[in-house]
């Protein structure tokens, strides 16, 4: 056992003081002081040995390392990172292995260790991760759907009817318009039945509010994380800007002069209009975006099926995983830390930053950094906009 934390030092000097009086045996004293008798050994040595300051702790740091970096080598790490003050360790690494392939250079942490220890690495606090960006509209049936409720109404018996929508945004296909219960559990049944129907889709966008994402980590909701075991990529547009998803909006519009005004009956009723409106919609409806011809021209079905059973996300080699509990913590370094309950479990990856911290992830999508003191620091959700390039630009819908 170690000296008593309260001053070791002087802890050391009265150990040997009592040894001088000759009152005390050595297993007395070491019992006193709660230490072995091999520390005791070690001390007296220090002491007998002539040490001015024999009482105070050596370095513990390694005399030498043979495996320690060269001085050239560093200094050409050094060289690049100034020429290239934008590449970090992994790029320093790359391109220092084209310009000599035959030099024996540092794995990418060793290089980060030479910059910061050159103070070539700034302390900074980390962004959100723009996550689900998408820079140029969809092109091709299925690249990406839309999903969202239309505002919600009553039928003329007094029942509220949530309608929920979902388009392909490059063929502007009405994939499918359902009442249903705005929950999570509601979209995802709804989901299943279309994603057995129909197929899976690359991406869906959506906003981020519940069920679709959450202020959580990486923006992320139970049915988004569905969507990413799926291989679905989540994109949010912006708060309050349903104008980045003008085309779903638009079609809103259309579907409700011709479907809810004034409403039907009874929900019943009402679902019969919606089905007959997607119908007409899709296939008889001229769309002034598509040379005047109808969605359905344009789509076809998914090449991808819904699987008969989901799988744990994989993760590289340099990753740490943990299963999240149902309350939303992992075990990190012996400490509970809180991740998110929209990922109750499932399995996340862990990555080394140069930092020191880690960043955790679901399959591709980071949700945070958990740093040295073991705090985890969520990524907001992404804000992501639209950006139309003017040779794609899209002629609006009227």
């Amino acid at each position: 056992m170690p000296f008593k934390e309260t001053c070791p030092v002087e802890e050391r000097i009265a150990l040997f003081r009592e040894y001088d009086t000759g009152v005390f045996t050595v297993s007395d004293l070491c019992r006193r002081h709660g230490i072995s008798r091999e520390t005791f050994y070690v001390w007296k040595r220090r002491r007998e040995g002539g040490e001015g300051r024999w009482f105070e702790e050596l370095s513990h740091a390694t005399a030498s390392c043979p495996h320690a970096t060269s001085g050239r080598v560093a200094d050409r790490v050094i060289a690049v990172r100034r020429r290239f003050p934008h590449f970090g360790p992994k790029k320093i690494k790359a391109w220092l292995e084209r310009d000599a392939p035959k030099v024996d250079w540092p794995a990418a942490s060793t290089i980060g260790d030479i910059l910061k220890r050159e103070g070539l690495v700034e302390g900074r606090r980390r962004r959100a991760i723009a996550q689900g960006d998408v820079i140029f509209p969809a092109t091709a049936a299925n690249e990406e759907w839309s999903i969202d409720f239309k505002g919600w109404f009553r039928t003329a018996d007094g029942r509220r009817c949530d309608p929920l929508t979902l388009t392909d945004a490059a063929s502007r296909y009405l994939v499918d318009v359902r009442i249903v219960e705005p929950t999570w559990a509601g979209v995802r049944a709804a989901m299943e039945r279309i994603f057995g129907t129909v197929g899976l889709p690359e991406a869906i966008r959506s906003d981020n509010g519940s069920p679709f994402g959450s202020t959580g980590a990486g923006g992320l909701s139970a049915l988004s994380v569905w969507w990413l075991k799926l291989g679905i990529e989540p994109r949010y547009i912006p708060p309050s800007s349903p104008q980045d998803n003008g085309r779903h909006e638009r079609m809103h519009r259309t579907l409700k002069a011709e479907t809810s005004k004034p409403a039907a009956a009874t929900p019943a009723e009402q679902q019969r209009r919606f089905d007959r409106f997607r119908q007409h919609y899709n296939e008889e409806r001229p769309h002034e975006a598509l040379e005047q011809t109808p969605p359905a021209t344009h789509w076809q079905p998914p090449a991808r099926a819904l699987p008969a059973r989901l799988v744990d996300p994989w993760y590289d080699a340099d990753h740490e995983v943990r299963r999240v509990r149902w309350d939303g913590m992992i075990k990190w370094r012996g400490e509970q830390v809180f991740v998110g309950e929209a990922l109750a479990g499932e399995l996340i990856g862990l990555a080394e930053t140069d930092s020191g911290g880690h960043i955790a992830s679901f399959c591709h999508r980071h949700l945070g950094v958990i740093d040295r003191n073991r705090r985890f620091l969520r990524f907001a959700p992404p804000r992501a906009r639209l950006r139309v390039a003017p040779e794609t630009a899209v002629t609006p819908q009227r």
